[in-house]
């Protein structure tokens, strides 16, 4: 069943309307009629399955039949931190599949190794819809403006459990922590020449563990997606 997404305000107990780019996905390039059954997220939660009761220049109506909470979302909430990569397009690959994989909180990072500076925000939501679309979400990631490690770390909810995957960490590895993890995860993942020394010890004075996420070194992006599935996958 194809997704398509309407804000809640767009949305009453028995009916919703789709509009702007949805609509023009809806009618010109899925071509979607009156009659048609389709899904429809609202990017906070929940799903519903309607059909398109009628069509006009520039909204869809649609009859809500049957309303799903939390599908296909994870039981596990994970906040990614993940230093602004110097190829944008690796960033936007990261979102794309973090997404999928279920993260809730991407917060982009500024390191002492991150190159660029600039942020990507509309883009990076634009792509994170998109995936959330694909997979069968209905729950959007909010993508945060970045802010600095420091701050990221100074947020992390209380009680969460804190990680920083690390090259140099020694002992643990994130794999065998995965069944002793509770609903709230804290992860932060370096640029491409990774997390300075001391900004590994300062995120270790945080509470944040360092581990390894095996024997050979993954690129930036890489660590992000391998470690958001290890965490989700099975939430």
């Amino acid at each position: 069943m194809e997704y398509f997404y309407t804000p809640q305000k767009q949305i009453s107990s028995t009916h919703c309307l789709i509009e702007g780019m949805e609509f023009a996905h809806l009618t010109h390039v899925m071509r979607r009629k009156v009659g048609d059954a389709i899904r429809v997220l609202d990017g906070v939660g929940t799903a519903y399955d309607v059909v398109i009761e009628e069509i006009s220049r520039r909204t869809a109506r649609c009859r809500i039949t049957a309303t799903h909470t939390r599908l296909n979302e994870p039981s596990r909430r994970l906040i990614l931190g993940a230093a602004i990569l110097k190829i944008s397009a690796n960033f936007d690959f990261l979102v794309e599949k973090t997404t999928e994989l279920g993260v809730a909180v991407i917060v982009p990072l500024l390191t002492e190794r991150t190159i660029p500076r600039h942020a990507r925000i509309e883009r990076w939501q634009k792509i994170s819809l998109a995936a959330t679309k694909q997979c069968g979400r209905c729950a959007i990631p909010e993508i945060r403006s970045p802010m600095s490690l420091q701050e990221f770390l100074r947020s992390a909810p209380e009680g969460a459990a804190r990680f920083i995957p690390h090259e140099r960490a020694e002992g643990m590895r994130l794999s065998t922590v995965i069944a002793t993890l509770g609903r709230e995860v804290a992860l932060c993942i370096g640029p491409e020449g990774g997390f300075a020394d001391e900004e590994v010890a300062h995120a270790a004075s945080a509470g944040f563990v360092p581990v390894k996420l095996g024997p050979r070194r993954l690129r930036a992006e890489t660590a992000a997606i391998f470690s958001t599935g290890l965490m989700l996958l099975e939430a």
